[in-house]
C-alpha cells in the first residue's frame, strides 16, 4: 500500500551512459499530465546531461486547472505555450498538430514524450512519427475497450506510432502484446502517479484548516469529481448523477470540486442550483489539495482514471461512475467499484454500500520509481532503439 517519503533520486546515470546531451521535447496540455510530467521534469532538470523542452498546449487553460498546477509541483514554465484551448476534438487536435510540428522541426529533439490519453497526447505522438522522431508514450497499453470514448482512441493510436511504449502494470504490457506491440518497444516502469503520490504527500500539511474551510471532518465526507464528455455531455446521465448527489447529499457530505466543462452542462438546466443546495461545490482544486481530501474522505466517487489511482495510493475506497475502467486491477481487488450512471438508485446504493469498505494489499503500480526508469531508458537508446 502507500509509503511515505520522496524514493531514489536519480543519482547521475544519464551522464554515465551518454556521450551527448539528451534532449527530450514533452508535450503536456491538461491538470493529469501536468501531475504525471512533474516527477519525470524534477529528475531531468536535475541532471546536466539532460535538456528538457517543456510544450504546453493549453488543453486546460483555465488557472486552476493549468497555471496553479505549475506553481504548486514546481514544474517549469513551458518553453512553448500554444495556447490552443477548448473546440471540437477535430480542430483542437490539428490545431495542436501543426503547432507541435513546427517546434519539432525548430528544437530538433532526441525524443517526443507524451503522457496518457488527451488530445495533447495523440498531436504530439503523430507529429513526431510524421517527422520521424523517437515518441515515448508513457502510460502506454491502457484500454477501457470502449471506442466510443476519445480517450480510448487517443491511447491506442499513439501506442501504434510511439517508438517505445512505457506501461504502468502487467495489464496494459499484456494488451499491447495481444496487439503485436512488445519486445523493445515496450519497458514496464511503473505507475509516475505512484512516483508523485509518494513525493508530494509529504509537502500537503496539516489538513485541519482546508477541512475545516468546507465544514467537513477527517473521514466524515465523499469526495467526488465528475468530468468526462461521456457524462457531462449526456444529459440523462448527467440527470442522474444530479439526482443521486442531491438525494445523498441529505444524509451525507459530499464535496465536489467543479470541473469547467460540468459547471457548463450544468448551467444548461436546473442541475447547478439543485447541486448547490445539496453538496459542497467548489471551484477546482490543486493537486496538494486534492490528495489531502482523497486521504481524507470516506469514499471518493469520480469518473477520473487519476483519480482512481490517487484513491488507492492512499488507502481510500473508490466508486468510478463509468461503464468500465482502464485500471482494472483496483476492481478487482475490491478497492473499486463501477457503477455505470444511468438510474440514481443504482448510483445512491453503489455509493452507500462501498462506504467503510477495503480492498486486498496488492502493489500493481511498481516501486515509486518510475521516473528513474523512463529517464534511464530514454537515455540508454540510440537512435529510438533500446541499446
Amino acid at each position: 500500500m502507500f509509503v511515505t517519503g520522496a524514493g531514489r533520486r536519480y543519482n547521475g546515470v544519464i551522464r554515465s551512459v551518454m556521450a551527448e546531451p539528451l534532449t527530450i521535447l514533452t508535450v503536456v496540455g491538461a491538470r493529469p499530465q501536468f501531475i504525471k510530467a512533474a516527477v519525470v521534469s524534477r529528475l531531468a532538470a536535475q541532471e546536466d546531461g539532460v535538456n528538457e523542452i517543456l510544450v504546453h498546449t493549453g488543453q486546460h487553460y483555465d488557472a486552476n486547472m493549468s497555471s496553479s498546477f505549475f506553481e504548486e509541483l514546481s514544474i517549469p514554465e513551458p518553453d512553448h505555450h500554444l495556447g490552443i484551448g477548448s473546440g471540437p476534438h477535430g480542430a483542437q487536435t490539428g490545431a495542436m498538430l501543426e503547432a507541435i510540428e513546427g517546434i519539432i522541426v525548430k528544437e530538433k529533439p532526441d525524443w517526443v514524450l507524451v503522457y496518457g490519453d488527451t488530445n495533447s497526447t495523440i498531436a504530439g505522438a503523430l507529429a513526431a512519427a510524421k517527422l520521424h522522431v523517437p515518441v515515448a508514450h508513457v502510460e502506454a497499453g491502457m484500454r477501457s475497450f470502449n471506442r466510443l470514448m476519445p480517450e480510448e482512441l487517443n491511447r491506442v493510436l499513439s501506442d501504434h506510432v510511439s517508438t517505445l511504449n512505457l506501461t504502468s502494470t502487467d495489464t496494459a504490457t499484456a494488451n499491447l502484446k495481444a496487439e503485436g506491440i512488445e519486445g523493445n518497444r515496450v519497458l514496464q516502469v511503473g505507475d509516475v502517479m505512484y512516483d508523485a503520490a509518494r513525493f508530494y504527500s509529504d509537502k500537503t500539511g496539516d489538513p485541519c484548516e482546508l477541512l475545516s474551510g468546507l465544514g467537513v471532518e477527517p473521514g466524515g465526507f465523499i469526495l467526488a469529481t465528475l468530468h468526462r464528455a461521456e457524462n457531462t455531455d449526456d444529459p440523462s446521465r448527467l440527470a442522474s448523477v444530479v439526482e443521486a448527489f442531491e438525494g445523498l447529499g441529505s444524509e451525507h457530505s459530499i464535496v465536489l470540486p467543479l470541473h469547467p466543462r460540468t459547471r457548463a452542462a450544468l448551467e444548461k438546466t436546473d442541475g447547478l442550483e439543485r447541486l448547490e443546495a445539496s453538496v459542497i461545490l467548489r471551484e477546482p482544486m490543486g493537486y496538494l489539495e486534492m490528495i489531502t481530501l482523497e486521504r481524507e474522505a470516506v469514499l471518493v466517487v469520480t469518473d477520473s482514471g487519476g483519480v482512481q489511482k490517487e484513491a488507492f495510493f492512499h488507502g481510500t475506497p473508490c466508486v468510478t461512475l463509468r461503464d468500465e475502467t482502464e485500471w482494472v486491477e483496483l476492481v478487482e481487488s475490491g478497492w473499486n467499484t463501477i457503477v455505470p450512471p444511468n438510474d440514481p438508485a443504482a448510483i445512491m446504493q453503489g455509493i452507500l454500500e462501498a462506504v467503510g469498505t477495503t480492498g486486498d494489499s496488492i502493489k500493481p503500480y511498481g516501486s515509486g520509481d518510475a521516473a528513474v526508469r523512463i529517464l534511464d531508458a530514454l537515455a540508454s537508446t540510440r537512435g529510438g532503439v533500446l541499446a
